[in-house]
Formats: C-alpha cells, structure tokens, sequence
C-alpha cells in the first residue's frame, strides 16, 4: 500500500494499491519536490467519475507506467471533492492552456507549485509517452519549463476584480435588466426536449429557479409553461432513477436519455428545491411523485447513521457504467410476465435494447395520462399499477451488487439538500423530509463545526479539512431554510454566527468579494474567488443572497450593503452572460422586486405562517412567533390584534403596509414585477 492508505477520501483509498508512489496534498510532497528537484505530478478526481476509474486502470495500476511516474516526479493525488481550492487553481491553469477542463484533470508544476503543462485523460500509450517527454524537458530545457510555469502562475494569480473588470455599476436596476436576461436565456431554451440547447445536458437548478420566480414575479403563463415543460423532460428521462428516486449528474445526449450514472447529493438537494416549488405553484402530482421518491432514496441509501448524508453514488458497479440501472430485456420478460405489454410502453423498452450492449434504460416520453386512456385505466389506477411494479422491480434491482458509494459527509452538499428538504416539507407536508433536515442540520453543528471552525469532510466519526466559502454559504442557506420550515430560532441564529465567521476569515474589504479559501488557513499560490454560477452556484452567489436575507430578518444593514455591492459589481456580467450567472441573476430580481419582510405575532401566527409557504413566495423572508419576541429583530415590535390572534405585517423597502389578519390580505401586499 502507498501512502494514501491513510486518508479518509474513498477516492484517495481507491488508490491506495497502485504501485504509483502517491503522496496527498501536503508539506511531505511539497518539500520532497524541493529538496529533490523534481516536477510535481498532480492528479485531481473524484471517486465517482466515471474516466478517472478508467485511467486508474489502464495506467496507475500499470507497473511500467508507474516505474516512470516514481522515476521522475513527485506524484500526488487528491479528491476534488476534499480539496475544491487546488482543484479550482488547476482547472483554471489547465484552461489557460486551452484545453477543456474536465476529470480526471492531471497537471505538472514545477517544485514551487506553479503548472507548466497539463490535460485531462491520457490513453496509456500517450500517458507513456507524455512522461517521458516531460521528464527529457525538465532534464534538458528547464528554463524553458520555468519561463511557462511564471507565465501560468501570473494568470491564474490574476484577481477577479482585474480579470473581468468587475466594477460597481453607477446605475440602479431596471425591469428591462431582467427582460434582457429572460431574453438571452429563453433564446438557448431547447423547446422540443427542453433544457439549454446543448449536450451533454446539465439540470442547471440555479437557471431554471431563476426563471420560475422571474416567470411568477412577472405573471408570465407562457415562461412558467417554459419551466414546467423541462421539468417534466428532465423527470421523465433516463438521468431520472424511476424505481428509486434521485438524479443522476447529465445526460450524454440531448435528450435526457443515457445519463452519466453518477448520482452527486448536490445536484439532488437542489432539485429537490426546484421540483418542490414547481409543485406548489403547479400542483402536479408528477413533481410531487419526484421528490418523494428521491426524499425516500436519499433515506433509504444516502443517509448515515449519525444524521449526515453521503456524497456520491458511482456511475459504475461490477465495472461496467450503468449496469445496476438497466435491464435487459428478457430479465423484465422473467419478471414481470403479462405486465411487460404496457410497461414497455410505457418507458420505451426494446427487445434489442434501447441502448448500448442490448440493455434498456427506463425513459419515459409521453405522460401517464395519456398511456392510463389507452388502456381504460384512470390515471389514479395506472399509477397505483406502477408502482406495484417499480416494488417488484426494486426488489429485484436491491440484490444486484451495487455502485460504488462515495461515504464521506460534506458539510456544503449537506446544506445544500437541508435546503431541498425543507422545501419538499413546505410543498407536501413530508415529515419525514423534515426530519431528515433537521437531525442533518444538528449533525453539522454537533460533529462538524468545532472550535468556530466549521469543516467540509466527515468520516469513521472525524470532522477534517477546514470549510470553504461553498460549506459555509451553503450551511448557511440550508439553516435559513429549516427555520423557514420549522420557526425555530436556533436555526436562523446559527446561520447568523456562521456567517459572521466568513466576514471575518473570507472577506476581502478590497474588492467586497469573499475568497473560496481561507486566505490565513494555508498558503496557495492563488487564493481565488468563485464569481460564476455552474452546477453548483457560486458560492460569493449564494453568500450573497444569504447576507441579504439575513440582512432583513436582523435589520443588518452591513449585510444588505455588501450584497448590493457585489450585485453591482457583477451586473454587467450578468447582463452579458446570464447562462453561467443565474443565481447571480436571482439576486438581482429580488433586489429589483423587494423582498416582502413579513412578520406574523399572536396566536395562530404559526398555523398563518405554514399557510403562507404552502403557497411558494418567491419574494418573501417569513418570521413568526405566537408571542411577543426580540429574539429575531423582524418580529421586534410587532404585536397581536386586541384579542391577542396573530396580525400579519408586510414590509418592504422600508416602508411598511396595514397590518392585516387574513393570509390573502398578505399577499396581495406583495410587491411583484408586473
């Protein structure tokens, strides 16, 4: 065994048998590089990606190769998921060479940390070759390395605020700011299978959640049709797990058809979020029926016994991708006898397969209302058949060997499916969803935030690995979240003693921006800052949005000014490219259409409050209280009717309207876009 046999990542341990002497990100490596001279080789991936296992095996598991790799660098591996600061530094070294970024990402530095080269997947032979090469170039012309590391340090060195010319627009906001985004957005919809007109396709939660509230703000049908149309793709396609619940990362084509098998916790906390919401303003039982099932696979399969939930499901079992999720067509035929006549129409089933190798993924293109007609069945029936199938499926599915499971918590991913759950519980009632995010919520703060430091990984009973601005943002939001499910102020207190730690260890008062890494923590050769919004937001984004929440529930005008800050400074990016900063843009709308500060005192304030989020509010930051409180300084003040039932106050930018007793009156208080 190398020495990563003592790590905790189940990425790092997968490699803890190659004959390759790898080391893990630290002092050890680093000064080894020093004192020997030698090129670092870093190797970044993740335990649940799919060609990263495939060059493990075709060459760091590979004697030869790994004679070479030994022979002449300085070999270190790390998991992107533990390490997301190097990860972000080398992603965009790798791209300032012009190559596509994508893992596994392998890049040589020189002893000083600074890249001189570097690329994704190599075939062995090429890998071989590109060793040996690299080795004759640090031998023979090293100054010629050196000059290329200095260029590439100085570019990915670069500040934000110097690379994109980020500065604060002198201009307010305007209704035609959030049109001209609607536009630029709607002109890449794809309007057959719905999505961005791309592919591979990416759910993209933060885009389609940002078109949900513009669509509702603006009382626009046709956009809100726009959302639900690609929810229902995205649902009825093959990335959708139809026995289990739960998304799988992308779809390789443009249909959402053969996903990229991995299921990732961050991608299902926030489509957790977005299906929710479109339930409560649709009342479609489809999107109900998707978040239900996902609450119960991430229950039945994700869940660690303390209360944190795990990181990834791997897109690969037994070797082969995706062979857990398909079936063959005789296997269905064994199972499901006289059944199989519908249900293949149902998820377009094929004798010879409907994908690669004769095997069938489950996807579904026309909805159970149609298909219930056509064979005299109310759609009420047809899903109760289903799902007596899906149990006799799943059991059989549940004894196959399963991928692998990447076991290690993270704190952010956790925030972010906190977040997700409270939502399915506000849009459904789904106690058990509220149970999963509260015991996950008290699971963050009892193991993973210790000593006012909150940590990013959690293993075998250990938190470790300080926290990066993504954990803490998300955290945060997650804890906005359950107190908006549950009106318990602890949960609204400690995202507020978290995020005074990130203004105090990540704040730069220089560009009011806040670093991804903790620039005291540990020296780097970039402390960079995460500006555009991908699968996951960016986490300045989320900080963002939290601080003006925040802000408003606790009369912080720091808060609030640091976020109109960072708006500013971004607006014309988000103008520009509103693609890659959509939650940026969500920011925006509810800057441009004011949050409605809503505080509900007396008795039945929180029977009022559950009415009022039964309902989604895109626009709303809700505090309640049966009795009179200063704990949270939105409720300060307010007070109940003569009789002591509760009183809703509705307030925004601030000015506050006529205190009124009925949930209707309330709303319609509620400033929008229209």
């Amino acid at each position: 065994m190398n020495r990563l046999s003592q790590s905790k990542s189940p990425y790092l341990l997968q490699h803890q048998h190659n004959p390759v002497d790898w080391y893990p990100w630290g002092e050890e490596a680093l000064n080894k590089a020093q004192q020997e001279d030698k090129p670092i080789l870093v190797s970044i991936g993740y335990s649940a990606c799919h060609w990263c296992h495939v060059m493990e095996r075709e060459s760091f598991e590979d004697e030869e190769t790994a004679d070479l790799m030994n022979a002449h660098f300085v070999c270190i591996k790390i998991d992107r998921e533990e390490r997301p600061d190097l990860d972000n530094i080398y992603m965009e070294a790798l791209q300032a060479m012009g190559v596509q970024g994508g893992w596994p990402l392998n890049v040589f530095l020189m002893p000083n940390q600074k890249p001189f080269y570097g690329g994704t997947y190599f075939p062995n032979k090429q890998w071989k070759n590109l060793l040996g090469s690299i080795a004759n170039a640090y031998k023979n012309h090293h100054g010629q390395l050196l000059e290329s590391a200095e260029g590439f340090g100085r570019s990915i060195g670069r500040s934000e605020l110097e690379k994109y010319g980020l500065k604060a627009a002198e201009t307010g906001l305007e209704k035609a700011d959030i049109e001209l985004v609607l536009d630029k957005l709607t002109a890449q919809f794809d309007l057959e299978w719905g999505g961005m007109n791309r592919k591979p396709k990416f759910p993209m939660p933060a885009v389609w959640l940002f078109v949900l509230d513009a669509a509702l703000l603006g009382k626009d049908q046709e956009l809100l049709e726009k959302v639900f149309f690609t929810l229902k793709k995205i649902g009825m396609g093959g990335i959708y797990d139809h026995l289990r619940g739960g998304w799988a990362r992308y779809s390789v084509d443009g249909e959402w058809f053969a996903p990229h098998f991995e299921k990732m916790l961050y991608d299902n906390g926030q489509l957790l979020d977005l299906y929710a919401k479109a339930y409560q303003v649709s009342g479609d039982e489809f999107f109900k029926e998707k978040v239900l099932e996902t609450v119960d696979w991430i229950e039945a399969e994700m869940l660690l016994s303390e209360g944190g939930f795990f990181a990834a499901q791997d897109a690969d079992s037994e070797g082969v991708e995706g062979k857990f999720y398909t079936w063959k067509y005789e296997e269905l035929e064994a199972i499901l006898g006289e059944d199989l006549s519908w249900f293949k129409k149902l998820y377009n089933l094929k004798y010879q397969g409907n994908w690669e190798d004769g095997v069938n993924i489950l996807f579904q293109t026309e909805p159970y209302a149609d298909l219930a007609a056509e064979i005299g069945l109310s759609e009420k029936a047809y899903r109760e058949r289903l799902q007596q199938i899906k149990t006799k499926l799943l059991t059989v599915r549940n004894r196959r060997i399963y991928p692998g499971l990447d076991d290690k918590v993270l704190s952010g991913w956790n925030g972010l499916a906190i977040a997700g759950l409270a939502q399915v519980f506000l849009a459904t009632g789904s106690e058990k969803a509220l149970s999963l995010a509260k015991r996950n919520g008290k699971f963050l703060w009892e193991k993973m935030f210790k000593g006012q430091v909150l940590y990013r990984s959690y293993k075998d009973g250990q938190a470790y690995t300080p926290a990066f601005l993504e954990d803490y943002a998300a955290v945060i939001r997650g804890y906005i979240s359950l107190y908006q499910a549950s009106f318990e102020t602890e949960w609204l207190l400690k995202a507020k003693e978290l995020t005074d730690l990130v203004l105090e260890q990540y704040y730069d008062e220089g560009d009011g921006f806040f670093f991804f890494n903790n620039p005291k923590a540990e020296k780097l050769i970039a402390n960079k800052k995460e500006l555009f919004d991908n699968v996951i937001p960016a986490s300045n984004s989320v900080m963002a949005r939290n601080l003006q929440d925040l802000g408003l529930y606790f009369y912080q005008e720091e808060y609030q000014a640091i976020a109109e800050h960072m708006l500013a400074s971004v607006k014309r990016l988000i103008l520009t490219e509103p693609g890659f900063l959509c939650n940026w843009a969500s920011l925006m709308l509810h800057t441009l259409v004011p949050k409605a500060e809503v505080a509900v005192v007396g008795t039945g304030a929180i029977e009022k409050g559950k009415a009022l989020l039964s309902t989604y509010q895109p626009n709303m930051v809700l505090a309640c209280s049966e009795t009179l409180t200063n704990i949270v300084p939105l409720l300060e003040g307010k007070t109940a009717d003569s009789e002591g039932n509760a009183l809703i106050y509705v307030c925004f930018n601030r000015a506050c309207q006529r205190p009124v007793a009925a949930v209707a009156d309330a709303v319609a208080q509620f400033p929008t876009l229209a």
